[in-house]
């Protein structure tokens, strides 16, 4: 069941505290994708406004692992749509699973959503990438490009043009913190105990939901030890 916290700012934040309209969630819900312009090398010339359909967008992480070397298959790149659908199609009547083989592979899964992250940290010590300061367009390169495509509105000051800075490893792999639901927390989490509840990445709880044990770090943001809110007088009656 979904939570009730009213957190839910509507189309472009115009509102605030509002309850969420929920529907079915998907692959890229959890593992949001963050796409970059596909170079052959990243000392080739800025991307002019005029080119920005002249390369291929690519996700990020591949990008990073391309600029550093990484031999990637040519299906990953050029036809990622296609197996993106073919590995949704497969997963709409998925094999029925035992609890223990779940349990393994949400255990895999998050040891690989660890290294995942490791890597890319480490690559960014060495092959520079940026982030905009005002969107959340990532171009793995010396500097970035200067295709107009930051901001919607006519009158924004910056006419389109990136704000670019460093990017980290939350910019390449966001985590998408979710909340927390520990054993002793109520089957739906309400607004009212959300001083109480914890949080972690979407990843991170999809996987503790199967059994598998997150890492300690995480500890602090789950709550795992916290107290539960206190039951109100109208729902103990």
């Amino acid at each position: 069941m979904a939570h009730q916290m009213k957190s839910c700012h509507g189309f472009k934040r115009m509102i605030k505290d509002r309850p969420h309209q929920w529907g079915p969630g998907g692959l890229n819900n959890i593992l949001v994708p963050v796409e970059a312009f596909h170079q052959e090398n990243m000392f080739q010339d800025e991307i002019r406004h005029d080119q920005r359909f002249d390369f291929t967008r690519v996700p990020a992480v591949l990008e990073l692992c391309h600029q550093a070397g990484a031999e990637l298959p040519e299906g990953l790149l050029y036809r990622r749509d296609e197996l993106c659908t073919a590995a949704e199609a497969n997963n709409q009547n998925p094999a029925p699973l035992l609890s223990s083989e779940l349990r393994l592979v949400g255990q895999r899964t998050l040891e690989a959503w660890e290294r995942l992250r490791l890597g890319v940290t480490k690559l960014l010590l060495v092959y520079p990438s940026k982030v905009c300061e005002n969107c959340s367009e990532v171009h793995v390169g010396i500097s970035g490009h200067k295709a107009r495509m930051c901001g919607v509105f006519k009158f924004e000051g910056w006419r389109g043009k990136h704000k670019w800075k460093k990017a980290g490893v939350d910019d390449l792999v966001p985590q998408k913190i979710v909340w927390h639901q520990r054993p002793h927390d109520p089957p739906i989490l309400v607004d009212s105990g959300r001083d109480y509840y914890g949080h972690a990445p979407a990843v991170v709880e999809l996987c503790v939901q199967v059994g598998a044990r997150a890492s300690p770090k995480y500890n602090c943001m789950m709550k795992e030890h916290g107290l539960a809110p206190p039951v109100q007088r109208d729902q103990a009656t």
